[in-house]
């Protein structure tokens, strides 16, 4: 999970994976045409991304293709959700508290 935070955690990256994301198994060429970098740079934020587990990459020929995982996406929403849960039950308990001392 730390990876996956780390991972999205910069700016760029996310951009990296959202333009992955909408494009499907693509090249890092492909995606950095739809941004304002350059490939290398955009293969520096894949090489993070597949290393954090968001993407998968497969050699076709000379090239290599790079896909969205979705599984860590998930189980960062997830833990996201719950942590969230126990943040609004903490607040509520605290709402009534307050409340009652009236």
């Amino acid at each position: 999970m730390t990876a996956v935070f780390a991972a999205l955690a910069d700016p760029r990256r996310r951009e990296v994976l959202d333009v992955l994301a909408r494009a499907g198994r693509v090249s890092a060429t492909t995606i950095a045409a739809d941004l304002t970098v350059t490939r290398q740079a955009v293969t520096k934020h894949l090489v993070v991304l597949v290393d954090a587990g968001l993407a998968t990459s497969s050699r076709h020929g000379r090239e290599v293709l790079y896909e969205v995982r979705a599984a860590p996406l998930d189980a960062a929403a997830r833990w996201l959700q719950d942590a969230a849960a126990v943040w609004d039950r903490r607040l509520d308990a605290l709402k009534r508290a307050a409340e009652g001392a009236d």
